[in-house]
Order: structure tokens, then C-alpha cells, then sequence
């Protein structure tokens, strides 16, 4: 590991913080998939499942900037651990529900949104934590980007794992383990900011911030942005991959695409963290975004599966640096107490533009040639780059000391 990561993780209560993190936000990889196995083995319909999981995943979506501004105006000692006890409740009346058949579709619809509802914002809450355990910016810009690649890798472990648990017992299972380990992390999380800022009270407290959580943080226009042309663009290759590989060859080889992207984006995130940069963050994201836009672009010329993965891997290195870049300028832009709302928020942009790009992509490639399809994927984060300001914004509030 590189000196830098050791320097962020030897950080007292850094360990404790990102264990933590780690341990809640797996359930966020392990629900979907064991909730849509779970609901297709109940319902014998792929259809209901598929309409279920995509009213949790939106409920979940929409209102998250919502609850990052209850964290921010109450902390997170005082809101987590009823977010994520409601949480693990639905998860556990959803395990009941799809044990067995019989339980009418309304009520599993009704327990879906309300775990949606309630899904604690737990990328959020710690990346706002790492802001204020670490003033240094270079550290912090290594915590975020260590951050960013576990939470990637915690997205492709969590699958897999609910998958294993629907193979040797019950899909079902997979929504308790999700409920223990989202209960797990979130208390250790409120425990750890507790045991980190002991005399520390929320922000948005202190400063009587009562804003509207609904209201986009000022000057975030371009982290917004970047975060929804990359996910557009991410969420348009997906289903633009398994169109390419069934038309060459079968819809199975999409997968190794998608891990030479994820390994791609696990490198550049582990580089932007581990090497000194000189630029402002403003200008990094814009380079970042550009670099993305054009390796993405690339994706149209390939043709056969292993070059298509190796454009993929290309475009990859320029996933998470964006990403983590994104959040790390909105943090600097926020202000006291609306910093877990700015996460959010970019957290917000990137899924309303991955669903956004996937519905585009599919509806394109029905009429148009798949080569076009690939470059026009490239098309949201070039118009992000609209949103770079030619003069310097005006300097963010300082950290809390």
C-alpha cells in the first residue's frame, strides 16, 4: 500500500470509520440482487421483480438528499441509528414476505419503497466524515479516493455474495444478512463519529441551518454535472456492452467488459489518491471528465469483445478519479452544514444519469448503428464540460476546526 493510503488509514479513528463504512455499505451491494431474486422466486414474475427493485432503488435515490439533510441538521449520532433500525426492519418484513409465496404484490411493493425511504446515506455521512477528520487536502483527496475504489469493489463483492447465499439456501437470506450489516455498520459509524468529535455537533446545528434539503447546494453545478454525464455514459455502455457481445458472440462475455472497467477504475482511483497533484480540483474534473468523454468515445471503434475490454479498461482509469474528484469538489463548495447534502447530491446526479443513459442507450439501439450508439454514450460528459467556470470560484468556507 502506498505510504499515503498508510498515513489516512494511521489517522486516529480512521480505521474505526472507514470498518465501519465498509461493513454498512456492503448490504447496499447484496440488497438489490437478493431482492430481486428473492421477489422472482415469490411472484414466479421477472417483470414484478423487476418493477419492485426499480421502485426501491428509486425511492432510495430520490430521497436521499432528503435524509443527508436530516444528517446534517441533527448529526449523524442522532439520525442514523433510527434510519438504519427502520431499515433493517423492512429488509427483515421483506425476508418474511418472499419466504413463502402468498403474500399479495401491493404489500411487497408497499415494503420496497419504505426501505427505499429509509436506506441510510451512508456514502455520504462518510465522506463528510473524512472532511472533518482530515484538514490536510492532500490526505483527504486520499481518503476519498480509497473510499471511492472500496465502494466500487464492495458493489461487485455484494452481487456475488447474494448470489452465493440464493444458490445454497434462500434469496431471502440475503435481505437479513443485508439487515444485519447495514444495522452493524451504521451503529459503529455513529460510534466512531462520537468517538472521533466527541464535544462536535452537526453542523447545520450549530449554524441553524434550516434550508430546504430539495435545494441544490450553490455552486456545485459542475460536480453535479460531471457526476451525471459519467453516469449516463457509464449506465449507456452497460447495455450497450451486452448488445455487443450477444451480436458478437454471447450476452454472457458483457461481463468481462464490465471487470476490465471496474479493474481500470480501481487502478485510477488507487492513483489519483497515492500521486501529488498540482491543479485545483476544478481543473482536474474537467481534464477527468474530457479524458472520460474521449475514452468512452474510443468504445465505437472496437471490434471484437477482448479489444472492446480493453478500451473499456482504458476508460475505466478515468472512472472513480472522476468520481472521487466530483465529490471532493462539492465538499470544498458546500457550505458548513450542508456538506453531506453536496454528497448526496452528486451521489443523486450520477444514478438519475446512469438510469437515464441506460433507458436513452436502449431505445437507440434499436435504430441506430451500434457504433454510433457507443460514441453518442460519450456525448453527457462532454456536455458537462459546459459547466467549467473560466474564473475561480470564490474560496470555500473553511473546515470545522
Amino acid at each position: 500500500m502506498s505510504s499515503s493510503y498508510a498515513t489516512v488509514l494511521r489517522t486516529p479513528g480512521a480505521v474505526r470509520l472507514f470498518g465501519a463504512a465498509l461493513t454498512g455499505r456492503l448490504s447496499y451491494g447484496v440488497v438489490p440482487l437478493s431482492l430481486l431474486l428473492a421477489v422472482t422466486a415469490t411472484t414466479g414474475s421477472y417483470a414484478r421483480a423487476g418493477w419492485l427493485t426499480a421502485l426501491f432503488a428509486t425511492s432510495n435515490v430520490l430521497l436521499s438528499p432528503a435524509r443527508a439533510g436530516l444528517v446534517d441538521r441533527h448529526g449523524p449520532r442522532r439520525t442514523l441509528p433510527p434510519m438504519a433500525a427502520g431499515y433493517a426492519l423492512v429488509l427483515l418484513g421483506l425476508a418474511a414476505a418472499t419466504w413463502r409465496p402468498g403474500v399479495p404484490y401491493p404489500v411487497l411493493l408497499a415494503l420496497a419503497v419504505a426501505a427505499g425511504v429509509l436506506a441510510p446515506p451512508l456514502g455520504p455521512v462518510t465522506r463528510a466524515r473524512w472532511s472533518a477528520l482530515l484538514s490536510d487536502p492532500g490526505l483527504r483527496r486520499r481518503a476519498y479516493s480509497l473510499d471511492t475504489v472500496a465502494e466500487e469493489l464492495l458493489y461487485v463483492t455484494g452481487p456475488l455474495l447474494a448470489g452465493v447465499i440464493a444458490a445454497a439456501a434462500r434469496p431471502a437470506l440475503g435481505l437479513v444478512l443485508g439487515a444485519v450489516l447495514v444495522l452493524t455498520g451504521s451503529l459503529a459509524l455513529a460510534a466512531s463519529v462520537r468517538a472521533v468529535e466527541p464535544e462536535r455537533v452537526a453542523d447545520s446545528a450549530a449554524t441553524g441551518d434550516r434550508s430546504r434539503p430539495w435545494r441544490l447546494p450553490a455552486r456545485t453545478g459542475q460536480p453535479l454535472a460531471a457526476a451525471a454525464g459519467a453516469g449516463a455514459g457509464l449506465g449507456a455502455f452497460a447495455l450497450l456492452t451486452v448488445v455487443f457481445a450477444q451480436r458478437h458472440g454471447q450476452a454472457a462475455d458483457a461481463a468481462w467488459v464490465e471487470a476490465a472497467l471496474a479493474a481500470g477504475s480501481a487502478t485510477g482511483g488507487l492513483a489519483l489518491g497515492a500521486l501529488d497533484w498540482r491543479a485545483p480540483a476544478r481543473r482536474r474534473l474537467a481534464v477527468l471528465t474530457a479524458a472520460f468523454a474521449g475514452a468512452l468515445a474510443l468504445t465505437s471503434l472496437a471490434p471484437t469483445v477482448p479489444l472492446l475490454a480493453a478500451v473499456a479498461a482504458l476508460a475505466g482509469l478515468t472512472v472513480a478519479p472522476t468520481l472521487t474528484t466530483a465529490y471532493l469538489l462539492a465538499d470544498e463548495l458546500a457550505e458548513p452544514g450542508r456538506r453531506t447534502r453536496a454528497g448526496a447530491w452528486v451521489n443523486t446526479s450520477f444514478n438519475a444519469g446512469s438510469s437515464g443513459g441506460t433507458a436513452l442507450a436502449g431505445l437507440l439501439a434499436d435504430h441506430l448503428p451500434l457504433p454510433l450508439c457507443l460514441a453518442l454514450a460519450a456525448t453527457p460528459a462532454l456536455a458537462a464540460l459546459t459547466t467549467v467556470r473560466t474564473r475561480p470560484a470564490t474560496p470555500p468556507d473553511h473546515l470545522p476546526a
